[in-house]
C-alpha cells in the first residue's frame, strides 16, 4: 500500500475519534516527514517495505541535526502511533515501531514562580475594563486550577458551578477542580464586567473567556497575556512567563501545602502518577521537610 494513502486514513481515523487539531497536525507532519525521508534516501513509497532500521534512521538523522530528545520522542510518538494503527487495520503483520527505542531525555529541573512573582503577576492586571478584569481573571484562574492553555480556552459557561468546574481534559477526559473562596472573588467581578461589556451584543460563542470581539480566546493570545504580565511584575529572566510555568507553580505549591501527589495527578489531568511525580522532584529538601512538619502523625493525632 502507498504510504500516502494509510497516511490519509489514518489522519481521516484520528479526526473522527475527535483528536485535538494539534494531535492531527502533529500526526500528519511528523509522518510526511519521515515518509519523505525514506522515499529520499531509500526510494521507499510502499508500506511493506518499512523496517525498524529505516525508522532508527530516521531517528539518528534528527540527533544529528541538535535536536532535544523530548522533541524526536514526541516525533517518534507520532510514528508509533501510526503503525499501531496500520496494525489495527491488519495492514501489517508487525510492527517496525515497536523495537524502536525512546532516546533517554534529560530530566529538565522545573522552575516555577515565587510567591511574590504570583503576587506581582495578579497586580499586573486591574478590573478597570473588560480586557483588564479578563486578564486579571485569566491569571487568578491559571495559578489556583493548573489547567491548561488550551483547556481554559475551550472552558464554556457551563462548565462553571458554584464551587467546580468541570474542565474537558486530554483525550476528551473530564475532570473537576475547586473554585476556591478568592478566585469566586476575582470571577465575580470578571462575569459582571463581561455582561456590562457584552449587554449590547449577540454572542454566538459560549466561552467563559471571550476577546473583546466575542469571539474565543487563541492559545498564542494566552500566552501574550501572561507574557505581558510577567512583564509588568518584573518575573525574573530565567522564567519562562507562560500559562505552563503557571501550571507548574499550582502544582509545586499545592505540594508544598501538603497535597498528596496522587490527589495532584487528577486535578492536573495526568494519564499517570509517573508525570505529576516531576513536580515533587524539583521541590527543594526543606520544602519537604516543611510538608512532613504538617503532616506529621503526631501533630495529626486526635
Amino acid at each position: 500500500m502507498q504510504l500516502n494513502d494509510v497516511l490519509k486514513e489514518f489522519v481521516f481515523e484520528n479526526e473522527t475519534s475527535k483528536k485535538s487539531e494539534k494531535t492531527i497536525k502533529s500526526y500528519r507532519n511528523n509522518n510526511q516527514r519521515f515518509f519523505n525521508f525514506i522515499e529520499s534516501e531509500y526510494k521507499i513509497t510502499e508500506l511493506e517495505d518499512i523496517i525498524p532500521l529505516h525508522i532508527r534512521q530516521y531517528i539518528q538523522f534528527l540527533m544529528k541535526k541538535d535536536l532535544k530528545e523530548s522533541y524526536v520522542n514526541s516525533i517518534l510518538k507520532s510514528i508509533r502511533a501510526f503503525f499501531a494503527y496500520c496494525m489495527k487495520e491488519e495492514y501489517l503483520t508487525q510492527n517496525p515501531a515497536s523495537k524502536v527505542l525512546w532516546q533517554k531525555e534529560e530530566k529538565p529541573l522545573i522552575v516555577s514562580f515565587t510567591d511574590e512573582e504570583v503576587f506581582n503577576l495578579l497586580n499586573s492586571y486591574n478590573f478597570s475594563n473588560y480586557l483588564n478584569a479578563r486578564n486579571k481573571t485569566i491569571i487568578a484562574f491559571l495559578i489556583d486550577t493548573g489547567v491548561r492553555n488550551s483547556e481554559l480556552c475551550n472552558l464554556r459557561n457551563k462548565d462553571i458551578e458554584d464551587m467546580t468546574i468541570s474542565i474537558l481534559g486530554k483525550g476528551r477526559k473530564i475532570r473537576q477542580v475547586a473554585i476556591t473562596p478568592l478566585l469566586k472573588k476575582y470571577m465575580i467581578k470578571y462575569e459582571r464586567i463581561k455582561e456590562f461589556y457584552f449587554k449590547d451584543k449577540i454572542l454566538k460563542h459560549t466561552n467563559y473567556f471571550l476577546s473583546n470581539t466575542g469571539l474565543p480566546l487563541t492559545v498564542e493570545t494566552l500566552e501574550r497575556v501572561v507574557k505581558k504580565a510577567g512583564d509588568v511584575a518584573g518575573v525574573r529572566k530565567e522564567v519562562r512567563c507562560s500559562p505552563h510555568t503557571a501550571r507548574h507553580t499550582f502544582a509545586q505549591m499545592q505540594l508544598k501545602n501538603g497535597l498528596d501527589v496522587y490527589s495532584l495527578s487528577r486535578l492536573l489531568g495526568h494519564e499517570n502518577i509517573m508525570i505529576t511525580k516531576r513536580y515533587l522532584q524539583s521541590i527543594q529538601d526543606k520544602d519537604i521537610v516543611a510538608i512532613s512538619v504538617k503532616t506529621s502523625p503526631l501533630m495529626n493525632l486526635k
